[in-house]
């Protein structure tokens, strides 16, 4: 299954909230991303969708009748595209309600915009195969890839209690590593503290446990998608990931952006999934028609910094790279199928990193891991600084779009992470 296009996607459609129709708009009226929000000296979360630059609270405005998203986000596909045409009909141009919901419109710069829902629990994947390559050739050359990446969606189970909200900021983390030259570890705050460029997939509809959720299936058990930066401590990794993975190079901070684009939003830019020539076909259980035909997603990507001194001078953020979400090796469908094979029970609210998506080119590195090649080349920002590693002060922003001709743009907004001191010095 995947989202059909209807009314919601016609590129004519205009919206009385006029700063939603601006050709360069992330939240178009085509979009309607969800997300939750605080007004100020309130407690309680409300839920809202982001329309121009205004977010739209669905409670007050008669439009839902919960503001527990997690509750909203396990409803049934066919529920979900009633609820789409009723908001988007609502804030079209021309609607007779525009007086009454007008009221229940915010200024997004005006509230606390918090994690879009409660997250229960969060795998991190490694699709993304020029990132798999690029890091296994800094440590593999002659043989980068593992003998079963092109078999099996590989992932981690990560600490969703440190996932939070754009663009809070977090403290460079404190660990043990080794030294090359050094006969024994140290403890002290990271020095080769990374960014990753992913995005994130929300569980909607929930499985029971001992419940595969086959591949025809997968994408109705899906919300949609935000903006992911999984913040890694490279050489805490370096020291501990043998022989179980990731564990406090990773657990101290993850970035999500606050607005879920879903997967109806996302429908005119499906394409087709292909594997090279000469790769592995997938197994029976990570295969369908619908999946070759559509699975996909045509998403461009990109990542900038700026450092304190960028940020001291009024300089903007310096583009660091771009890459694409259609290059990812494997489909969200498919991660939802393998997750859930064994007869693991996904809830509402549970996200999937689809780890980090680079593109094909070295200058397409998803992380400094890789653009610097191991921190081996330094790159040159524009102002004269360099960095191999990120420092205290600097801000990472990760943006996505998607464009097609005869269709509206649609945006993701930023996730933004800035860098403080580490808390904990070595010792």
């Amino acid at each position: 299954m995947r989202p059909e296009l209807d009314e919601t996607h016609d590129p004519a459609l205009a919206s009385w909230v006029e700063s939603a129709n601006a050709a360069d708009a992330d939240f178009p009226i085509q979009n309607l991303p969800f997300g939750r929000f605080r007004r100020p000296q309130a407690t309680e979360w409300c839920i809202a969708v982001a329309i121009g630059d205004q977010a739209l609270d669905l409670l007050r405005a008669g439009l839902v009748d919960t503001d527990d998203m997690n509750r909203l986000m396990q409803a049934d596909v066919a529920s979900r595209h009633a609820l789409r045409r009723a908001i988007s009909r609502a804030l079209r141009r021309g609607s007779a309600g525009a007086d009454r919901l007008r009221a229940w419109l915010v200024p997004q710069a005006d509230v606390e915009m918090g994690l879009p829902c409660r997250i229960g629990d969060y795998t991190d994947f490694y699709t993304g195969i020029h990132h798999a390559t690029n890091v296994g050739k800094l440590f593999r050359p002659d043989n980068p890839l593992l003998p079963n990446y092109k078999w099996v969606p590989i992932g981690y189970h990560g600490r969703a209690s440190s996932i939070v909200a754009s663009p809070r900021p977090f403290e460079r983390p404190s660990g043990q590593f080794k030294l090359p030259d050094e006969p024994a570890p140290s403890f002290g705050p990271t020095r080769r503290l990374d960014f990753e460029l992913e995005l994130g997939a929300f569980v909607g509809m929930p499985n029971a446990l001992g419940e595969p959720i086959p591949m025809e299936q997968a994408e109705a058990h899906l919300f949609g998608l935000a903006l992911l930066n999984d913040w890694t401590a490279r050489d805490v990794q370096t020291w501990e990931y043998q022989p179980l993975g990731p564990f406090l190079s990773k657990s101290f901070a993850t970035s999500v952006s606050p607005w879920i684009v879903t997967l109806e939003a996302l429908a005119p830019f499906r394409v087709p999934f292909e594997r090279p020539a000469g790769d592995p076909q997938p197994l029976p259980y990570l295969d369908s028609v619908a999946n070759r035909r559509t699975g996909a997603i045509d998403i461009s990507l990109e990542v900038a910094l700026q450092t304190a001194a960028m940020r001291d001078a009024g300089s903007p953020a310096q583009p660091l790279m771009t890459s694409n979400f259609r290059e990812s090796y494997w489909t969200l469908a498919q991660l939802v199928a393998h997750h859930s094979v064994n007869g693991c029970n996904l809830q509402a609210g549970d996200l999937l990193g689809t780890g980090t998506q680079s593109g094909s080119a070295p200058a397409q590195g998803g992380s400094l891991l890789e653009l610097s090649q191991g921190g081996k080349l330094p790159l040159r920002l524009a102002n004269g600084e360099s960095r191999s590693f990120l420092e205290d002060g600097d801000s990472v922003i990760l943006r996505a779009r998607c464009e097609r001709s005869g269709f509206r743009r649609i945006g993701f907004g930023e996730c933004r992470g800035t860098v403080l001191p580490a808390r904990v010095r070595a010792g």
